[in-house]
């Protein structure tokens, strides 16, 4: 399979093609998406509720995006890496966005940054573009803001709101970025900043009117408890097969069947007698 880079990415958005995009933060779960041909991989800050069990994403730190960030660039030969730009990371200064972005980029193997935010984040996607590094904006529904909108709502459904998604759209265009990750807008909305933008849209509850779609890989495959946002489609019930394995595996080890003579090794060189001995002595 060829590299997926900006400039394959780029063409297939000129030629009508679907981009796929999977989150991942494990260097097992990256090799797997990256052989099945999933065009771009997100190491998401969402590694923050899917990894470590928070509430939402806030509380993830660089140092965190580096360790996950690393597996998976080690992993995908193929796939496009993005990494997210966790919380604080880069609305303190341009300065402070340039430096974070350069290390995640150094250190991670990525392909590009993400960081959330329209208008308001503007500097720091100019200042990290000029350094050569590719910046995936995030608009609509951004989870680093989740106390400002009052939860995980939908953004944009208004005629001003819209308004200011789109103007949002723009503005991160202009500004250097080359993708752009729609949550939560509505599906004509969507579909109107892929039309007036040459941004690459990859839509998460955004319809199919974008360039692409990303799905976080624990809600397709079933392995996420709880709440399941509308937006998601499961794929495979791999948590529950998960779970009949993980009982299986308890039910033979508590009843002795397992493991059995095809899962020991060759016996041991010692003789009964120098083992017998060793036994007395000690």
């Amino acid at each position: 399979m060829k590299k997926n880079t900006i400039a394959t990415l780029n063409a297939m958005k000129a030629n009508g093609e679907k981009i796929s995009q999977l989150t991942a933060y494990d260097y097992s779960t990256a090799r797997l998406v990256d052989a099945a041909g999933i065009n771009t991989v997100l190491v998401g800050d969402s590694l923050g509720m899917t990894m470590q069990g928070y509430e939402d994403t806030l509380p993830v730190t660089m140092e965190e995006m580096i360790v996950y960030g690393r597996s998976v660039g080690r992993a995908c030969k193929d796939a496009f890496v993005i990494l997210d730009m966790p919380f604080m990371s880069y609305q303190v200064s341009v300065e402070q966005a340039v430096e974070n972005a350069g290390r995640l980029m150094k250190e991670c193997q990525a392909n590009a940054v993400k960081l959330e935010g329209g208008k308001s984040v503007c500097p720091q996607i100019a200042a990290i573009t000029a350094c050569g590094i590719p910046v995936c904006a995030h608009i609509g529904m951004t989870p680093q803001s989740v106390n400002s909108f009052g939860g995980f709502k939908v953004q944009g459904k208004g005629e001003k709101e819209a308004r200011r998604v789109l103007e949002d759209a723009l503005a991160v265009e202009a500004a250097g970025a080359f993708m752009v990750v729609l949550e939560c807008v509505p599906p004509k909305l969507a579909a109107l900043i892929t039309k007036k933008t040459h941004l690459i849209t990859i839509g998460i509850g955004a319809g199919a009117g974008c360039d692409g779609q990303v799905l976080v890989y624990q809600d397709l495959l079933g392995m996420s408890g709880g709440f399941v946002p509308k937006f998601v489609k499961r794929f495979a019930d791999i948590g529950e097969e998960m779970q009949t394995a993980f009982r299986a595996y308890d039910a033979e080890v508590k009843a002795g069947q397992f493991p059995t003579a095809e899962q020991t090794y060759a016996k041991s060189d010692c003789s009964d007698d120098f083992l017998a001995s060793l036994d007395a002595e000690f």
